[in-house]
């Protein structure tokens, strides 16, 4: 092993990895652990902002309607920029479309599973997203897994960067909780990666990808993004990640514990899910 090579301690163990090795076993690009992000310019930021708030209300709108939105909020910008700036918080208009999401040549596609299913009960699917979280000066990336029959958030983790070691770590938050019977994600996005689906299978979990019965699942997580954003996020304008860490534990405990649903009878998620 090369000793120039930075090593950290395991505290229990006492064992030493390098970099190198803890990235390889977490999935992870050794250059994300030495990245360090550069701050958005601020007219970037509030065009960026101002997508942000069209999307969550129009999922549905491409890049040529955003366009015309922002034009209107004093954000001249052409199509093509359109396009490029929704690249940034990974959105793309939720509609019935040929060929909607590409897998990555790297990653092995699995079968959707949900055609005709519907969760029936607490971890018969589990769904998983990323959104786009905007701060004062910045923004990042909240990924949750939600349990699509009680609305429950099982876990979430935040990212300044869409490499999908974020995925990982949320996974192994909520699999501390429960392990569901199929796990539903994108093909072409980061929860597709190699290091999320590599796990899912040693835990018994039957991995869907895609299919038309993700659209319930997709309603729903589009909902809670819209709650999260315009009941927290909008409000709140965060300036910094601690911050916003902070304030989302918050929002999430309240959000499981204390908000009741109507179809639900108005119980919460959480009294749904434990039961």
């Amino acid at each position: 092993m090369d000793n120039r090579e930075q090593r950290l301690t395991l505290p229990k163990a006492g064992n030493e990895l390098s970099i190198k090795q803890q990235c390889g076993l977490l999935s992870l690009n050794r250059t994300s652990i030495y990245y360090k992000k550069r701050p958005t310019p601020p007219g970037k930021q509030a065009t960026l902002n101002a997508i942000d708030e069209i999307y969550t209300e129009a999922p549905a709108y491409g890049a040529r309607r955003i366009r015309k939105e922002p034009i209107k909020r004093r954000f001249a910008i052409s199509r093509p920029t359109a396009a490029e700036y929704m690249k940034v918080p990974g959105l793309s208009a939720i509609y019935p479309k040929p060929d909607t999401s590409k897998p990555h040549p790297e990653h092995k596609v699995y079968p959707g599973l949900l055609r005709d299913v519907k969760a029936s009960y607490p971890n018969h699917i589990w769904g998983t997203d990323i959104a786009y979280i905007r701060m004062k000066g910045g923004f990042m990336y909240l990924v949750v897994f939600p349990d699509w029959y009680s609305r429950y958030v099982v876990s979430w983790e935040l990212s300044d960067t869409l490499e999908d070691g974020v995925v990982i770590s949320a996974l192994n938050i909520a699999q501390k909780t429960a392990v569901p019977d199929i796990a539903n994600s994108d093909q072409g996005s980061q929860v597709a990666g190699n290091g999320y689906i590599g796990i899912l299978p040693d835990n018994g979990v039957n991995i869907s990808m895609g299919g038309r019965g993700r659209c319930m699942g997709g309603i729903f997580t589009e909902r809670l993004w819209r709650t999260v954003k315009h009941k927290d996020i909008y409000i709140k304008e965060y300036a910094a990640p601690r911050e916003l860490r902070s304030g989302l534990g918050a929002y999430f405990s309240k959000y499981n514990s204390r908000r009741g649903h109507q179809s639900f009878d108005c119980k919460t998620p959480e009294d749904v899910y434990h039961e």
